[in-house]
């Protein structure tokens, strides 16, 4: 495996950064998924420009233009002969002192790996995933912004964590006003009579790139879609409920918190949406190979 290290392909084993680098020490950087399908990129641009927004936040100085990015980006997977895969890409604020202050951080860092990744086993995209809510509450809008893809994903892990002594594989986390946010690594959507409805990011939701291709779809379709606030009780009495992720795709979930969605079986919206998404990866993105 060739891995992209500030400027250069390296081996696995060649692939390292120091222990006074502030995104290992503190968090302190940002980060973005992304998918390869059919010898495209997926959404390339969309991931690179919100990475930009991500450190734009945080007062981070990428040293590479977005154009740059992209073909770097494309280039890791010709290195890695890859047609079909995942993405991870990393800008780190660098090598620094063992203070906070990022101004003693001269040079970021960017990292980008190309491989493969299955997030859920394949028999839950055909029967549905069975969550729970976790007491854990998402960040604040006014502290770590959620819409900020930071290295420190400590408020998701310990939410992560829950769920993984509940025996489930995804959990909802609330913000602090007890509405819907969005789970642990995925957008939450609800179908009610046909209608489509996912939480608003000011809710403290993830301004998710395949989130924002299902809504893109939903109108190809002709299918209504609002983001209202959302509580439990809409997930509770939902016709169909699907989780949106980069990772995850588009992954149904049939049980909440003891409590069965619809039928107890992946829904017919659910399904529609997932054949246009499909479609769309086919067509849209970067070209890898020539």
């Amino acid at each position: 495996m060739k891995i992209y290290l500030d400027g250069e392909f390296v081996s696995e084993a060649d692939a390292k950064v120091s222990v006074f680098d502030h995104g290992l020490l503190y968090g302190d950087g940002v980060f973005e998924g992304i998918r390869m399908y059919h010898n495209r990129v997926f959404k390339l641009k969309e991931h690179i420009e919100r990475l930009y927004w991500s450190a734009k936040a945080i007062l981070l100085d990428i040293p590479m233009t977005q154009e740059e990015m992209i073909a770097a980006t494309v280039e890791t997977c010709r290195q890695n002969n890859l047609r079909d895969g995942y993405i991870r890409l990393l800008v780190t604020r660098g090598k620094g002192t063992l203070g906070l202050d990022p101004r003693r951080c001269p040079k970021p860092s960017v990292i980008i790996i190309a491989a493969t990744i299955q997030l859920y086993p394949e028999k839950y995209y055909q029967e549905g995933l069975t969550i729970v809510t976790v007491p854990t509450t998402r960040n604040l809008v006014n502290s770590v912004n959620p819409a900020i893809k930071s290295l420190n994903y400590l408020n998701n892990i310990l939410a992560r964590i829950e769920a993984n002594n509940a025996g489930v594989e995804e959990a909802i986390m609330l913000n602090s006003d007890g509405f819907v946010a969005e789970c642990t690594g995925d957008n939450v959507f609800l179908v009610q009579k046909g209608k489509l409805f996912t939480p608003p990011l000011s809710a403290g939701a993830l301004y998710g790139i395949t989130r924002n291709t299902v809504l893109d779809v939903a109108k190809e379709q002709g299918i209504a879609f609002a983001e209202p606030n959302l509580t439990r009780y809409d997930v509770y009495n939902a016709d169909e409920m699907f989780l949106t992720g980069t990772a995850a795709e588009i992954i149904p979930v049939v049980k909440v918190d003891g409590r069965v969605i619809g039928t107890g079986k992946p829904g017919p919206v659910t399904a529609k949406l997932l054949a246009g998404f499909q479609a769309r990866t086919r067509t849209d993105g970067e070209i890898i190979f020539a």
